[in-house]
């Protein structure tokens, strides 16, 4: 009992940390109230994107064996996973934001984005750390990639949803609230399966996420110091006026 307690708090501690870093960067920070349901959102879509995923997977992605083709590794990366994983999350912060009158900043994107995504990645990280016999190794390595990689696709769809909502109204800023965080997730998924294709594939690709997770987190914090910036010039705007 003691051993499933502790492989739960650990699994759930990598979300916990980087929700409470990306609400401490808000300098108006939203109610608790909605960054809850926000949480619960990520947290309610986890099902029907289990039973969507299941489904196409079973339906175009059947596996024998141990490894995957490389058309099954890139299709079930996109398809399987970053498709409908980062279409729910888009679907809920929709729905959260439509009328939520604390939608007033370019930042807030980011912060329901990511509260949305890390809830979904929880109870997610809950099912693959408790799943596995060698939980401590997996919850580990999820902590430095999985978790870490939920929390940018959200700061990308984040920022790609305050732009087009508060900036560009056009057709191609609509497009990139979704196809920036599916494409990021869909190139990470495919690494992280790549040494199910072969070990030496494998080796490369892990070299090539880690320099991906590198460039994609920098990306990620120069959109949150954009944001922000605009945030505090509109701030001295309306206290100068």
């Amino acid at each position: 009992m003691i051993t499933v307690v502790i492989s739960l708090l650990v699994a759930l501690l990598p979300a916990v940390l980087l929700l409470l870093y990306i609400c401490k960067k808000d300098p108006r920070p939203e109610p608790t109230s909605w960054l809850i349901k926000a949480v619960l959102w990520g947290v309610g879509i986890c099902i029907p994107v289990a039973f969507l995923e299941t489904g196409i997977e079973s339906l175009f992605f059947a596996q024998e064996g141990e490894t995957l083709s490389v058309f099954n590794t890139i299709g079930q990366s996109f398809f399987v996973a970053a498709l409908p994983e980062e279409s729910f999350k888009l679907l809920g912060l929709w729905l959260l934001l439509r009328k939520n009158p604390y939608f007033d900043e370019h930042f807030d994107g980011i912060v329901y984005a990511v509260c949305i995504s890390l809830g979904f990645a929880g109870v997610e990280n809950v099912f693959y750390v408790m799943g596995d016999e060698d939980w401590l190794s997996v919850a580990f390595s999820r902590a430095l990639l999985s978790v870490p990689g939920h929390y940018a696709f959200a700061v990308l769809m984040g920022y790609y949803y305050s732009v087009y909502h508060f900036i560009d109204h056009t057709r191609k800023a609509a497009i990139l609230v979704l196809l920036v965080p599916v494409f990021a997730h869909g190139v990470f998924d495919t690494l992280a399966l790549s040494g199910m294709i072969n070990p030496w594939i494998g080796a490369a690709g892990f070299c090539v996420l880690v320099f991906f997770c590198i460039l994609m987190h920098k990306k990620c914090k120069k959109h949150i110091l954009t944001l922000l910036a605009r945030d505090a010039e509109s701030q001295n705007q309306e206290n100068m006026g």
